[in-house]
């Protein structure tokens, strides 16, 4: 069997089968696509990029198992000439970050997918990167504001429900010290009080549930 050498071949990866069947239907509309297979977890995802060896891949961030960003991670060690676009409902700045830095030659938000997928998937394909305007200003805007590990790890704590006191004996440090923490995370996030730090944190992608 002969296959095109102009044909770009493609790997999705979501857990969610609607969304797949979706970019099937997207991607072999198209003349010089095929999806060549799919995968419902980052374990899966890794299979069928050693079996199949896309020539660009489309990962779900959110993955059950290892998730998009340790997956591509993954990838990117076996196959480091892999071209993956994270696909995410999620458009937190630490996401883009992540995502970057495994390796990512795209960022996508699914709300995007049928607008411009089909234009990024080429573009990654010639060697391109594609970040959305929309992730880049909120990426530069937030860029001076990086909390430290320190307080992502107070701010985790909070989302947790943890009073300063117990915060300070599950870090190992003096309850004047998360408060310290508290007033930079509450100053770096112009939050209102504890609760919007935590929303923010979450919206942001700082911390996860």
């Amino acid at each position: 069997m002969t296959t095109n050498p102009g044909l770009i071949r493609i790997l999705t990866v979501d857990d969610h089968p609607l969304l797949r069947k979706g970019i099937a239907a997207l991607v072999n509309a198209e003349d010089d696509m095929k999806l060549v297979a799919e995968a419902s977890s980052g374990e899966e995802a890794v299979e069928k990029f050693r079996v199949h060896r896309p020539d660009v891949t489309l990962m779900d961030i959110q993955l059950p198992g290892l998730n998009g960003i340790e997956s591509l991670s993954e990838i990117k060690k076996e196959f480091p000439d892999a071209r993956i676009i994270v696909l995410t409902t999620y458009s937190g700045d630490v996401q883009v970050v992540r995502a970057i830095k495994a390796g990512a030659r795209a960022y996508l938000l699914k709300r995007q997918v049928h607008r411009e997928l089909l234009e990024i998937i080429r573009a990654v394909h010639a060697g391109q990167r594609r970040i959305p305007e929309e992730i880049a200003i909120e990426f530069v805007d937030h860029s001076r504001d990086s909390l430290t590990p320190r307080e992502i790890d107070v701010l985790r704590l909070i989302a947790s429900g943890s009073a300063n006191k117990q915060i300070a004996v599950r870090l190992s440090i003096g309850e004047a010290s998360v408060k310290s923490h508290v007033a930079n995370i509450l100053s770096k996030l112009e939050a209102n009080d504890r609760a919007h730090a935590v929303t923010i944190g979450f919206k942001r992608g700082i911390i996860e549930l």
